[in-house]
């Protein structure tokens, strides 16, 4: 039997708030709903919630991104928290054992963390993915995945680029290059 997880990537102020340092704005800021009744959803069903959540430190030298992109997902800014209603609802479930909130540094949720270790030794072989930003964290996310054999499955309700070239980019390189399904 197929097990499942729903990841919510870097769904955080700093991403999709008006006043985020990186923000993909108003196309993220209504994915809200659809991404809290996801989770809602998941948890009905027993399923994972798994929230792989940036986390950054302010002109670290080291990090590739430091170049690339403004300070985001500081540790303990309002920037890192989950944006509207989903900090709510993390706040309410992070309790429940099948809830796994985690820190990345990277793109993918994979990239240095144990998060294929926790998937395999809960036999979960399906990941659907909601978050943002379509085109870097939840697609480096995807390809990982791909490469990991899991089966991939993309909200494009719960997703939101920060172009709409990068967008259709990467629903059209989810379906076409990675097999995964993408749902509405």
């Amino acid at each position: 039997m197929s097990k499942q997880a729903l990841l919510i990537i870097d769904y955080t102020n700093d991403f999709v708030a008006d006043k985020g340092a990186l923000t993909v704005g108003k196309p993220g800021q209504h994915l809200e709903k659809n991404i809290v009744n996801l989770a809602d959803d998941f948890v009905k069903n027993d399923d994972w919630v798994i929230l792989p959540t940036d986390l950054h430190h302010k002109n670290d030298p080291y990090h590739p991104e430091t170049k690339l992109f403004p300070s985001h997902n500081l540790a303990n800014t309002w920037g890192r928290q989950f944006y509207g209603k989903l900090q709510d609802w993390y706040d309410e479930h992070k309790d429940n054992a099948k809830i796994y909130m985690y820190d990345k540094t990277r793109y993918s949720a994979f990239a240095g963390t144990d998060l294929d270790l926790r998937l395999r030794e809960r036999h979960i072989d399906t990941l659907h993915l909601v978050g943002v930003c379509t085109d870097i964290c939840v697609l480096h996310t995807a390809i990982d995945a791909y490469n990991l054999n899991y089966k991939i499955v993309v909200h494009e309700s719960g997703v939101a680029g920060l172009t709409d070239e990068g967008q259709h980019f990467a629903l059209n390189h989810f379906k076409n290059t990675l097999g995964a399904k993408v749902v509405k």
